[in-house]
């Protein structure tokens, strides 16, 4: 192992023919910070993505804590090199004197460390894995307890989440969220919409309380306020990690190479890179007192990013993908230092800058961003200037020839873009989808147009570029949103004549109703549902009718004076029917067979109207019919699952003796009995092996079941608002430990009673 730890000096600028510093290229701003690693480490211990920490697990001392491929966790330690470990769990590493491992004996799958019990004043050690959870005191080299995880755990965060008093590991797996205490105790229990990837703590409301933000690979950011979902943000894709800033400021970072900041539910900035976000980590490397976000990627590659603008102020590379992005004094000089690890055992301390050389930084930079933005101002009114010229060339030239002003380059003055959205049903070549039409107000033509949508098109943007032949001043555009949210479409058209060489842009924004896959129809001639959703409300009907123009394309805004009412839409995705009705008594009626599309109209009418807390009663028959199939599934898997292991522990004994058997007949030169028992050893094992097989197929059948009960209890929750939302929820659970099947289905119809 390689270290230079003690290396006291710490060096922040360098000339750029320094060996150890990227040269600077295009993308440097003129507050670049060229810094090198005060110390670097070589561990001769590969390192899992994501799993890496930094814990004081005597109260003093900083170790680094990252999992290996082989189930293992290692503690590293240059402070106490003397210290001497040996237990069943944590035991020294031959390869390295500094380092301490720790048998799971499982693959990790997450990992923190961090303050678990505020009473004994050092860190503990919480590891993760898809069955079980571990929190160890490495301290006293003991278990604080050992968990199974029915729902496995995909990601974890230590910390105090709202109003609970003790310290929280909550772990999140299978559409579920848990939350123990340093006792083991469960202390918090909810569900969200899909499988968690990410998790972090954060004042998002500004109360000086933390919520809890989940990242899951449906593609949305939830907040927790401890179980109340209190804002939800969609993204493009499975959002892989979450870290706070400060503030009500988080960064993100999604599996498709994108990185960004909210703050609250404003995205501040976000980029795109061809390559992987392994890590992200908020820390104030130019000592501005604002935190930067940190960022290690799968080809090696750190940045810090302005939280502003997103602008890189720094570099550096590594040989292999970034594993992990910390922070600690590792030093132990009252500095703390970023720390950066890649998945080869390489680890690097940066200082961040000094104060003085900030501030000196920092005024160099505002006088170089304003001449920087002066010049940009200057190349762009020059470009476009030029364009001006060249158009006014060509019309006096065509002017000239008498020609028409239709062939003319410059476009009329009073020239419009103009957008419309309606549904189309579709035909034998194309699906039935949402059409935006963009037109000119005259007979210029569009030579091309540029949509920029999120989750709409794939990568994001769409060009559409008519042929020669086609082209005129009208273009449509089919689009199939998949997922029910508002969305922005952001369109760039170019705009001229037929003859034109440069085109005017046309810069506009129109937003997508949240709704707009369903098209209005009769509702005589509507399929009957038995399914259903039914409240109350004492809002005035004109504000429904205000919800309905706003969130569904309407042919026309609907005018309904007096209740009752009732409007039909049929689904352009799988032509399912959604009836909705009121009643003079203010009872809002839905019918459909879509418990997704329920809670959804329901969350964005609450949302709407403002309501805060909301009770329905609701039925779906077809969906409960198949959600007691899949508890009847649960509970066989259960009972095999404890069969197999049973039965795997009695072949395991059997196998010890078996062995010594053999053993025995060996020593005593018994060589008859010594190969009969070594081939019975032999069958013993196989079918050992094709056992585990089918526990595994079995335990993977479980976790599939289980994420079908999850997202029931999330379904059920998101018919309802506020606190009989989550009443639901606990009730729910409560249910589904007391195995009492009845009570789950009628809390799902009727809701909970609060105890």
């Amino acid at each position: 192992m390689q270290t230079s730890l003690s290396n006291p000096n710490a060096v922040y600028w360098y000339p750029s023919n320094h060996p150890s510093v990227l040269q600077p290229t295009n993308s440097r701003g003129p507050g670049f910070i060229m810094l090198v690693p005060i110390f670097t480490l070589k561990l001769n211990h590969k390192i899992n993505p994501r799993m890496v920490s930094v814990g004081r697990y005597d109260g003093v001392h900083p170790c680094l804590t990252a999992a290996t491929q082989a189930g293992k966790v290692f503690i590293h330690n240059p402070h106490s090199r003397s210290q001497r470990v040996s237990a069943q769990r944590l035991v020294q590493s031959s390869q390295d004197s500094d380092v301490s491992l720790l048998n799971i004996n499982q693959n990790v799958s997450c990992l923190t460390a961090g303050v678990f019990d505020p009473r004994v004043g050092y860190d503990s050690l919480i590891v993760g894995t898809q069955t079980n959870l571990l929190a160890y005191d490495v301290h006293n080299n003991s278990d604080l307890f050992y968990k199974e995880i029915v729902d496995g755990a995909n990601a974890v965060v230590l910390g105090s989440l709202g109003d609970i008093t003790s310290p929280l590991a909550v772990i999140g797996g299978n559409c579920a969220l848990q939350g123990f205490d340093c006792s083991g105790n469960d202390l918090f229990w909810t569900v969200t919409g899909d499988n968690v990837r990410s998790l972090a703590l954060c004042d998002f409301d500004g109360d000086e309380k933390k919520e809890l933000l989940v990242g899951s690979e449906d593609f949305d950011i939830r907040v927790f306020k401890e179980d109340e979902i209190v804002a939800e943000m969609s993204e493009t894709e499975t959002i892989t990690a979450l870290c706070p800033m400060y503030g009500s400021r988080f960064g993100y970072a999604l599996s498709n190479g994108t990185v960004g900041v909210y703050d609250r539910t404003a995205r501040y900035w976000r980029i795109k890179s061809k390559n992987l976000a392994m890590s992200i980590h908020a820390f104030d490397l130019n000592s501005d007192g604002v935190c930067e976000l940190i960022t290690g990627w799968s080809n090696g590659k750190i940045d810090a990013r302005s939280d502003r603008t997103g602008e890189v102020i720094f570099k550096d590379n590594f040989c292999s993908s970034v594993a992990g992005v910390v922070e600690g004094d590792y030093r132990m000089d009252g500095k703390t230092q970023l720390i950066c690890c890649s998945i080869d055992g390489e680890v690097r301390g940066y200082l961040p800058t000094s104060q003085e050389a900030a501030g000196s930084l920092m005024d160099t930079s505002v006088e170089q961003e304003l001449v920087r933005e002066l010049s940009q101002k200057k190349q762009n009114l020059l470009l476009e200037l030029k364009n001006y010229q060249e158009n006014s060339k060509q019309a006096e030239s065509r002017i000239s020839q008498s020609e028409t002003d239709g062939q003319m380059g410059v476009i009329p003055a009073n020239t419009q873009l103009q957008t419309a959205l309606s549904v189309s049903l579709g035909s034998e070549t194309q699906n039935a989808h949402v059409e935006l039409s963009i037109s000119t107000s005259n007979d210029t033509i569009i030579r091309a147009v540029l949509i920029f949508a999120e989750g709409i098109f794939e990568g994001e943007s769409h060009v559409v570029h008519p042929s020669t032949q086609h082209l005129s001043g009208l273009v449509r555009v089919p689009i199939s949103p998949p997922k029910d949210v508002p969305v922005d479409l952001h369109i760039k058209a170019f705009v001229g004549y037929k003859s034109s060489v440069q085109f005017h842009v046309f810069e506009l924004t129109r937003q997508l109703p949240r709704f707009s896959m369903y098209v209005l129809s009769n509702p005589s001639s509507a399929p009957e549902t038995s399914s259903y959703v039914t409240f109350t409300t004492s809002e005035r009907l004109q504000r429904v009718v205000l919800w309905l123009n706003q969130n569904f394309l309407l042919p026309e805004d609907a005018e309904i004076q007096n209740a009752p009412f009732q409007i039909s839409f049929t689904s352009l995705r799988d032509g399912g029917t959604l009836l909705l009705s009121m009643k003079a008594s203010g009872e809002i009626s839905l019918r459909t067979d879509d418990m997704d599309l329920a809670g959804d109209i329901i969350q964005s009418l609450a949302s709407f109207l403002a309501i805060e807390d909301l009770a329905v009663e609701a039925d779906f028959p077809k969906y409960f019919d198949q959600l007691r199939k899949v508890l009847v599934q649960v509970d066989e898997s259960h009972s095999v699952h404890q069969k197999l292991t049973a039965d795997m522990a009695d072949q395991s004994n059997l196998i010890r003796s078996m062995l010594v058997q053999a053993e025995d007949a060996r020593l005593m030169r018994d060589m008859k009995n010594m190969k009969k028992r070594y081939n019975e050893l032999y069958d013993l094992n196989r079918d050992l092996i094709n056992r585990y097989k089918i526990r595994c197929n079995n335990h993977a059948e479980l976790l599939n079941n289980l994420k079908c009960v999850n997202q029931a209890i999330q379904r059920a929750g998101r018919l309802r608002v506020g606190k009989p939302k989550v009443q639901v929820i606990t009730a729910c659970r409560d249910a589904i430990r007391s195995n009492n099947i009845n009570a789950l289905f009628r809390i799902m119809r009727v809701g909970a009673t609060p105890s």
